[in-house]
């Protein structure tokens, strides 16, 4: 679930082999648009492989896969075969996050022909509603999806997203409670949990969700970032001294990533100036923030320097995210803070 709209991977539930109908006219106005293939001189096999490559990344470009998707539904269905079906759904997705309601309704109306009695449809006409801001016509459709499969997980994921949608934080946080007890290893719904104590301002519990999904994802530097933030935020030494040490492991995963960097130097500079602090502990601190300060002063001097030198080819030498490197007489803090990972 990706803010309330997600790319789907799989064939549509039913799948079968019949070429699809001969289309009905698009809207009125989509024919006056110029083509993508003529404007980019590309073919609509190579069409056709772009929208497969978003598909298997997750794009969230909706603008652009209407537009390429539109005209191979307008042009080249015949030519698809079996992938017009999934073109259908992808392009039906974008339609509706790109306000496109027209496009949408065709699209799937196309795959209700196909696939009357598919789950899958019904979860798309429940997206459709939605985005037409009917959510209790909506629920209602899931509520009957659950009712015959109560394993539909994207169904409930649905129904947590209308919570959202509707500003009902609590009650979107009870139902993915209810979800976690019997999918406990979707990791996206504990993020996604994680987040919305974060909104509530309930950060312990927004800490206890991101260990869970650091012990199954013990690289993700993002993780160890967030969590350390959350930590940084509920404040005390205690919490500020993990909040460094998270922060140093970020960057020890990613020594690129910036925003670490910075938590390192903040949460460092708190620690040092906190009176509870022994005076060992903020000497070892102020060490730390100069050497977090250091960084970030270089990442910024590097960007600076080639932004006046004009952009480069190579991207190692452009990244404004790459910090200093460490020679071998000196120490690099993160590596001394995460020793106990």
């Amino acid at each position: 679930m990706r803010n309330g709209v997600e790319i789907c991977h799989r064939p549509v539930a039913g799948h079968v082999t019949s070429s699809p109908r001969p289309l009905t006219p698009l809207p009125p106005g989509s024919e006056k648009m110029a083509k993508v293939s003529e404007l980019y001189d590309v073919t609509w096999e190579e069409m056709r492989d772009k929208m497969r490559k978003w598909r298997e990344e997750n794009s969230r470009n909706s603008e652009q896969i209407v537009e390429v998707g539109e005209e191979l539904i307008n042009e080249y269905a015949s030519k698809l075969g079996d992938d017009i079906w999934i073109i259908y759904e992808q392009v039906m997705i974008a339609a509706l996050d790109y306000g496109r309601d027209d496009l949408a309704l065709f699209c799937l109306q196309e795959l209700r022909r196909q696939f009357p009695g598919s789950h899958r449809v019904k979860r798309l006409t429940g997206m459709r509603f939605e985005a037409m801001e009917r959510y209790d016509d909506a629920i209602q459709l899931y509520d009957r999806i659950l009712q015959e499969d109560p394993t539909n997980t994207a169904a409930r994921k649905r129904k947590i997203a209308i919570r959202k949608a509707q500003g009902k934080n609590v009650e979107a946080i009870r139902e993915l409670n209810e979800y976690l007890e019997q999918f406990v290893g979707d990791q996206e719904a504990w993020h996604e949990l994680a987040e919305l104590y974060i909104n509530e301002h309930d950060y312990a519990k927004a800490a206890f969700c991101l260990e869970e999904l650091m012990m199954t994802n013990p690289h993700n530097h993002l993780y160890c970032q967030q969590y350390a933030e959350v930590k940084y935020t509920q404040g005390g030494l205690e919490n500020l001294e993990l909040s460094r040490k998270y922060f140093a492991q970020a960057l020890k995963l990613n020594n690129r990533n910036m925003r670490a960097l910075f938590g390192l130097y903040m949460s460092a500079s708190h620690i040092a100036s906190n009176p509870k602090a022994s005076a060992k502990t903020k000497k070892d601190n102020m060490k730390y923030a100069s050497w977090a300060a250091s960084q970030i002063n270089r990442a910024y001097q590097e960007r600076v320097g080639h932004t006046e030198e004009g952009p480069q080819e190579d991207e190692e030498k452009t990244s404004i995210y790459k910090p200093r490197s460490i020679s071998s007489e000196e120490t690099n803090p993160a590596d001394t803070l995460t020793s106990g990972f």
